[in-house]
């Protein structure tokens, strides 16, 4: 993974896959993980130079979810700096957001456009 990658963090294999496409297309590489157990045990064996630039997570997962995922990134000052975008079908998304700290939020299914100016602006 390049300084410049995105870490989708998201159970649903299928928008896992199509969000790392997506990105793909815009030349900005992907990575991704089913749950936020795998995505801090793959952030906690990465490089520094392998850290993503940002991390798009969804909030209703098994094993780890967003919210617990979010809590443990926090607290790890060196992956605390990744910013994070909530990407949710849950109404109150924005609230979700503004208490996780992330630096913005989607709702689910996102449109391109906006998933594409958040992603710019952060990597």
């Amino acid at each position: 993974m390049t300084a410049h990658s995105v870490l989708v963090v998201d159970d649903d294999s299928d928008i896992r896959e199509g969000l790392i496409d997506l990105l793909k297309s815009i030349g900005c590489p992907g990575v991704g993980a089913a749950n936020g157990q795998k995505a801090l045990d793959y952030l906690q064996h990465a490089d520094a130079e392998a850290l993503p630039c940002l991390i798009l997570l969804d909030m209703m997962m098994p094993i780890m979810d967003g919210t617990a995922f979010r809590e443990e990134q926090l607290r790890d000052p060196r992956l605390a700096q990744i910013p994070v975008i909530i990407v949710s079908a849950y109404r109150d998304v924005q609230a979700d957001a503004e208490r996780l700290k992330a630096v913005s939020y989607l709702q689910k299914p996102p449109k391109v456009e906006e998933l594409l100016s958040v992603v710019s602006a952060h990597c």
